[in-house]
C-alpha cells in the first residue's frame, strides 16, 4: 500500500532473478497449480472402495504446464513493466548487487548504489549436492522441473522434505514412475513424529520409496536417461535408471552472494542474516541505522506467509521509526500439498515434552474414520493430533494428515493465535454436522484439560 511516506522518494528494486521471485515463477503458486490436477488424476485409484469406477485416460502435461505458465509469466512481466515503466519513483535494476559498505551496493557491471535505507530481501534457492554429474541437463530442482518439455516416464527425487513430497506427489498423480530416495528412514522429520511416520507408510503405497542411501554420482546414458547412482549402508550400493532427476535436498538462504561481510553484518550458522525483533540487521549484535531485512534470507521459517508478515513490520517501521512494532506473532502454520495433504502449527509432542515436560502436556489422536464425515469418504489414513497444556488448556500444537488438512488446521491456529482454550473451542460454538471438522472437535473434546464451564 502506496503511503504519503513515499512521496517524492526515490525506490529501486533490485532483482536479478525471474521478476516476482520464488514464489510466483517456482514454488508456492505454480507447484499448487500442478498439484491440484494431479490430485484429481489420483481420484480413480481412491474412488473404489467406495463402489465407483472411475478410469483415468491420461493426463495433458504440456496442456496443463502451457496453462499454468501462460498466467504466472504474464504476471510477473506485467509487474516488471509495472514497476520499472509506470512508476515515475521506481526503478528496476536486473543485475546481481552485493554490499561494498555498510550503505552501499555494487551491480555486477560495476555500478554503485549508495541509500541511508536498504531492506534486503534476497531470498533462497535450492540446495545441489556436490558430486559428479549434477550439472546435467537431466537434472533440475524446483527452478525447473515444472517446465519439462514432456512427462517424465521415470522421475528419481532426491529428498525427503515438503518439496520433494509435494513433486512426488505431482509427478506420481500424472502419470510418471515416480523412485523417492532419502537418506533417512522417515520422510518429513521435520513434522510431529506420528504424522512423518504416518506419511512416509502412505508414500510407500503411492510411489517407490528407497530410505538409507545417499546419491553418489550421476551418470548419462546413450539412452538419454540417466543412471543414478546410490551408496547405502554396509558399502551397499544401488543404480536407478531414469530419464529426469529432482534434486530436492531443501533451500539456503542467499546471503553468500551479498558479501554481508563487507557491510559488517551478523550472520546465522545456516547462513540467515541475524536480524532482532523489529527486522533490523544487526552488526555485532547492536542494529545498523537503515538496514533490514525480511523473508527466507533472515527467517527461520521458509514461508511466502511469514515472508508477508516480515514485509508489513518491515513496511510499518519504516514510516514510524518512533513507533516500531516487534514481529512477535506466532505460532506459525505450515503445509504439504502433497497426498494426502499435511497442516501443522506449534509444537510437535517431542518438543512439547521437551519444553512442558511429558506429565503437564495431554496428547489426543482423533482417526478421520472416526467421524461421519470419515465414514463416508472410507477414510483409513487422515488423522488429527493435538496437543495442550493440562494447566492452562491451551492448545501449543496442531497436526493434520488427510482430506483438506491445511484448511482445517487454521481454525486451530486461530485459537492458538488468540488464546482461546481447547475447551472453548470445543464447546463454545455449533461444529456443523456432519461435516469433516467434526475431527477437530472430537480431538478437542478428547484432551485432558480443565472445563471451560461451557456445556
Amino acid at each position: 500500500m502506496v503511503t504519503p511516506y513515499w512521496d517524492g522518494r526515490r525506490v529501486a528494486i533490485i532483482d536479478a532473478g525471474v521478476f516476482g521471485g520464488t514464489c510466483l515463477n517456482v514454488g508456492c503458486i505454480p507447484t499448487k497449480m500442478f498439484a491440484y490436477p494431479a490430485s484429481l488424476a489420483a481420484v480413480p485409484a481412491e474412488s473404489g472402495r467406495l463402489g465407483v469406477d472411475l478410469e483415468l485416460g491420461s493426463t495433458d502435461w504440456a496442456g496443463i504446464r502451457d496453462r499454468i505458465f501462460s498466467r504466472i509469466d504474464a504476471i510477473s512481466a506485467g509487474g516488471f513493466r509495472y514497476r520499472d515503466q509506470e512508476l515515475d519513483h521506481t526503478t528496476v535494476i536486473t543485475e546481481e548487487s552485493r554490499f561494498t559498505g555498510t550503505h552501499q551496493l555494487a551491480t555486477a557491471s560495476g555500478r554503485i548504489l549508495e541509500s541511508e535505507t536498504i531492506v534486503v530481501a534476497a531470498g533462497s534457492r535450492p540446495v545441489r549436492p556436490d558430486v559428479p554429474g549434477i550439472d546435467l541437463p537431466q537434472v533440475h530442482t524446483s527452478d525447473s522441473i515444472m517446465r519439462l518439455p514432456k512427462l517424465p516416464e521415470t522421475l528419481v527425487v532426491l529428498g525427503g522434505g515438503f518439496i520433494a513430497a509435494e513433486f512426488a506427489a505431482v509427478f506420481s498423480g500424472l502419470g510418471s514412475s515416480v523412485v523417492q530416495v532419502n537418506r533417512s528412514s522417515q520422510l518429513l522429520r521435520t513434522h510431529d513424529e506420528t504424522i512423518s511416520e504416518r506419511f512416509t507408510e502412505l508414500a510407500s503405497r503411492q510411489w517407490r520409496l528407497e530410505t538409507g542411501w545417499t546419491l553418489s554420482r550421476i551418470e548419462e546414458a546413450e539412452s538419454g536417461w540417466v543412471a543414478v547412482h546410490l551408496e547405502g549402508p554396509e558399502g551397499a550400493t544401488m543404480v536407478i535408471d531414469a530419464e529426469a532427476v529432482l534434486v530436492a535436498q531443501g533451500r539456503t538462504p542467499n546471503t553468500d552472494r551479498l558479501d554481508p561481510a563487507s557491510a559488517g553484518l551478523d550472520v546465522h550458522g545456516d547462513g540467515r542474516l541475524v536480524v532482532d525483533e523489529y527486522q533490523r540487521l544487526l552488526s555485532g549484535g547492536v542494529p545498523v541505522p537503515g538496514l533490514w531485512a525480511l523473508g527466507d534470507i533472515s527467517s527461520e521459517h521458509q514461508l511466502k506467509h511469514v515472508a508477508n508478515h516480515d514485509q508489513r513490520i518491515v513496511s510499518h517501521n519504516l514510516e514510524h521509526p518512533d513507533d516500531l512494532r516487534a514481529n512477535t506473532l506466532g505460532p506459525v502454520p505450515s503445509a504439504v500439498f502433497t497426498r494426502p495433504q499435511i497442516g501443522s502449527a506449534g509444537l510437535t509432542e517431542a518438543q512439547a515434552v521437551a519444553e512442558y515436560g511429558r506429565e503437564r502436556i495431554s496428547v489426543k489422536v482423533q482417526e478421520y474414520g472416526d467421524v461421519a464425515y470419515g465414514w463416508a469418504m472410507e477414510d483409513t489414513t487422515g488423522l488429527c493430533k493435538l496437543i495442550a497444556d493440562r494447566q492452562s488448556g491451551q492448545l501449543i500444537g496442531a497436526h493434520l494428515i488427510g482430506h483438506e488438512a491445511p484448511n482445517l488446521i487454521q481454525l486451530l491456529v486461530q485459537a492458538m493465535s488468540f488464546g482461546v482454550d481447547a475447551h472453548t473451542l470445543a464447546r463454545g460454538q455449533y461444529w456443523i454436522h456432519p461435516a469433516l471438522s467434526e475431527v477437530v472437535e472430537n480431538a478437542l473434546l478428547g484432551l485432558e484439560v480443565p472445563d471451560s464451564g461451557l456445556v
